[in-house]
């Protein structure tokens, strides 16, 4: 629900930054250490070092931004770059509550992250060929991002906020899960009811 607004925000906030690194580096480059740093966050929450594997995925979320507002600075957008910054958030999307998930795989624990899973593949599948169709009018829309959606309950910026939560309240992981899973089954009836509305039979 807040993407639009955070995004304003990042850019505001990374365009310098990304103008002081100059044109020399490739946006994947961004986009391989944000992936370092999920597979760190995820290693971080199986051993418990939740403190360091939150300043990870800090730092994957960061570099996540980074590597969009370097290509758009730049002029180096591509789509393998957006194909890979999908597949990277993707990745960390998974391991991460997977290495949580390990850390006291209690039989309560697993059962609630194959729920939360369920979610996201429903989810994801429904999100990429929804984003395909739309993908036709990104232009017109005035998206800055690879995918083009309508807006849900559970974006990019609910995300980060639920894995921090995952890392600071991780006693109440499988609260913390469930609320997660039952809001992203929100989001995809969300989307289903635009679709019924906005999409040609």
């Amino acid at each position: 629900m807040m993407d639009k607004s955070l995004r304003q925000l990042k850019d505001q906030v990374l365009n310098p930054i990304v103008k002081r690194l100059g044109q020399g580096f490739h946006p994947n480059i961004f986009t391989a250490i944000g992936t370092v740093f999920a597979i760190g966050a995820a290693v971080c929450a199986f051993t418990g070092s939740f403190a360091l594997g939150l300043a990870l995925w800090l730092l994957n979320r960061a570099m996540d931004g980074l590597d969009g507002a370097y290509a758009r600075v730049w002029n180096k957008k591509s789509d393998l770059g957006g194909y890979l910054d999908t597949l990277s958030d993707f990745l960390a999307y998974t391991i991460i509550p997977f290495g949580f998930a390990l850390n006291n795989p209690a039989t309560e624990r697993l059962i609630v992250l194959s729920f939360l899973f369920g979610t996201f593949y429903v989810n994801a599948a429904a999100f990429m060929y929804l984003s395909a169709l739309l993908e036709r009018s990104r232009a017109e829309d005035g998206s800055l991002t690879s995918l083009a959606m309508p807006r849900g309950i559970i974006e990019g910026g609910e995300a980060i906020v639920f894995f921090c939560a995952f890392f600071i309240f991780n006693t109440y992981i499988e609260v913390l899960f469930i609320i997660l899973g039952v809001l992203v089954i929100a989001t995809t009836l969300q989307h289903l009811i635009w679709s019924f509305r906005n999409l040609e039979e």
